[in-house]
């Protein structure tokens, strides 16, 4: 796993054509506070469905999570949950706090080749993130939890799915996600990974992985923006 590079050893990006970014806590910063009001809201929704208190619904939250992939999977698996009624309530948030980063325009568009933004989240919350980040020009797609048939990261039938739909010759392509569990499957597959380390506690609460190590991750970087603004392409 390479460190952040530098601008004397610019890392080698010149294979990629096909550039695949993770949503949430990577094509904005962690600390804004996103995925905290995300995550009340999941627990208020599941409080409500198996009417329950705030602390037990917290608790049934992170089990789903880190068992199914996302809380969702594990609702419609085990409780015949409508997704889109899931979708709607959790992503009903505020996005004050986000606003249009030039850096990462800039950053994004000199990327030769196709851009797109691979979620286990929710098209609409996707769009809505990257209208007011100002990115949402940049992008050929947008693959959500409905693209994969709601199998989710880390999940490998997820990263087939995409890559066959969008005809994307892994050899040829470079992965970003602050979740280091979901860049196996990418490595696994050719992709050239890269780790946002966002010092969030959301790694650390993420789905459980069978990676007992790190040397699926290429590399490991705390700026995106910065990062590639550096990369040779």
């Amino acid at each position: 796993m390479n460190n952040l590079v530098t601008k004397d050893f610019p890392a080698d990006f010149r294979h990629v054509r096909n550039w695949v970014f993770d949503l949430d806590n990577t094509l904005y910063a962690a600390e804004s506070g996103v995925l905290t009001q995300i995550e009340a809201r999941m627990g208020l929704f599941i409080a409500d469905h198996f009417k329950i208190d705030k602390e037990a619904a917290h608790g049934i939250r992170q089990k789903l999570y880190r068992e199914h992939g996302t809380t969702l999977s594990g609702l419609m698996a085990l409780h015949g949950v409508d997704p889109e009624r899931f979708l709607d309530f959790v992503h009903d948030i505020k996005l004050d706090m986000l606003a249009h980063d030039a850096e990462l325009v800039s950053a994004l568009t000199r990327l030769p080749g196709r851009r797109f933004v691979f979620t286990n989240s929710c098209y609409r919350h996707a769009g809505r993130i990257l209208e007011k980040v100002g990115i949402a020009h940049l992008f050929d797609a947008v693959w959500d939890i409905r693209t994969i048939g709601f199998v989710p990261k880390p999940d490998p039938a997820a990263y087939a799915r995409v890559i066959a739909q969008a005809r994307i010759a892994p050899e040829e392509a470079a992965m970003f996600d602050d979740l280091p569990a979901n860049l196996a499957a990418a490595h696994a597959l050719g992709m050239t990974t890269v780790w946002l380390d966002s010092a969030s506690r959301w790694p650390k609460t993420g789905p459980a992985s069978k990676v007992p190590q790190q040397n699926h991750i290429d590399h490991a970087i705390t700026d995106l923006a910065r990062f590639l603004n550096a990369i040779r392409i």
